[in-house]
């Protein structure tokens, strides 16, 4: 095997693939990356148990020559060293592979030998079926991902829960994510031919944003029977699925409503991003919302130790009771508020101990649920 690739490309595709791969992995081969060079561009791959990451690089990007191939082949370098080493080097990198997988990397008068693995030994990529798939402008899967992931649960106990929940059905996407006390849930129309419900783990998707984050283009999606891959003209990563059954998330979504307000969305987030300042003495950041005078909430959190923070909002618009008190975790608050793009919201409560429910403004395809905390 034997090209010579522009520095940047090759590191960047490096660094890619690289978040795939585990240091300390039992079998040494998967501590590597595998190159693979056709005539018309060079495949990068890193792996773990959870995720593969796939990097193309063509020939040429933008009428610029980056890559050329002199020998077609593949092999698979210890992905540590390889990055260091291209890192540092000042210009066009010249690669040859010989025989015995011994590999010389020489950037102008630098030259660099690394023992690389035989590429036979590298587990296969999951076979995907390219006539089954959803496709998605990846400015729009990377803005669900942002408005859902979030939400998953960090404790082990419930893997289900530390996931997605990704559903195809009827052309219809949805992204739900929970840790049991909320809820994120998106939807979105698209073109697709898959159906069914999957969990993915969070972390592939935050992943997968890190990827596409300077990409306009489309991304498809396809699902094996572990995996679901997620495939641009550059790039595929393979996430594993999480076994297991998602909760009936339809279930939660309240379906009458005592009270109902409209608040500016701006206003509120900073009233409690404010409120969480004297809110973390609490387990579980209380912050207080109060109707006061059946026309402002009043938003207010106390520390024993510091004093307590108060102010009031004007609400835009109130439906039903006006005498309503609720203590709700500040950072579920700020998490949800942050992730809703519109100029308003509506809050519908049920009574102090029911979730409240947390609508943007002319957008019905996007909901939080947000359950109270005591406030003792």
């Amino acid at each position: 095997m034997e090209f010579i690739i522009d520095n940047e490309w090759f590191y960047k595709a490096i660094s890619d693939v690289n978040k795939a791969v585990s240091l300390k992995t039992p079998f040494p081969i998967l501590s590597g990356i595998k190159v693979i060079a056709y005539n018309d561009s060079l495949v990068l791959i890193g792996s773990n148990s959870d995720i593969v990451i796939e990097k193309v690089i063509p020939l040429t990007v933008d009428g610029v020559k980056v890559l050329e191939v002199h020998k077609t082949g593949s092999v698979v370098i210890p992905a540590k060293h390889l990055s260091e080493i291209i890192k540092k080097l000042p210009a066009k990198v010249h690669v040859r592979v010989n025989e015995k997988q011994v590999v010389t990397i020489q950037s102008e008068e630098i030259v660099t030998k690394i023992f690389g693995f035989n590429s036979e030994q590298y587990p296969k990529l999951p076979l995907i079926d390219e006539t089954n798939y959803a496709k998605i402008p990846c400015t729009e899967l990377i803005e669900i991902i942002k408005q859902t992931a979030f939400a998953v649960s960090k404790s082990e106990s419930r893997p289900v829960l530390t996931g997605v929940n990704i559903s195809f059905k009827d052309h219809y996407l949805s992204f739900a994510a929970t840790d049991s006390h909320r809820l994120a849930l998106r939807e979105l129309v698209l073109e697709s031919s898959i159906n069914g419900s999957f969990i993915v783990p969070s972390a592939s998707l935050n992943e997968l944003t890190k990827l596409i984050h300077n990409d306009n283009g489309e991304i498809r999606i396809y699902v094996t029977s572990s995996y679901m891959a997620f495939k641009t003209s550059s790039f595929t990563l393979f996430s594993r699925l999480i076994e297991g059954n998602y909760p009936n998330i339809t279930g939660l979504l309240p379906k009458n409503a005592k009270t109902t307000i409209i608040l500016d969305t701006a206003q509120l987030l900073t009233g409690i991003d404010r409120a969480c300042l004297f809110a973390s003495e609490w387990k579980n950041n209380n912050v207080q919302l109060e109707i006061v005078d059946g026309k402002k909430i009043k938003i207010s959190s106390n520390s024993s130790n510091i004093g307590e923070i108060e102010e009031t909002q004007n609400i835009k618009m109130i439906n039903g009771e006006t005498d309503l008190t609720i203590s709700l975790d500040g950072s579920y608050l700020i998490n949800a508020l942050k992730a809703i793009k519109e100029e308003e919201i509506r809050l519908s409560f049920g009574d102090t101990m029911r979730p409240v429910l947390i609508e943007p403004i002319n957008n019905p395809s996007y909901i939080h649920l947000i359950s109270p905390v005591r406030s003792y």
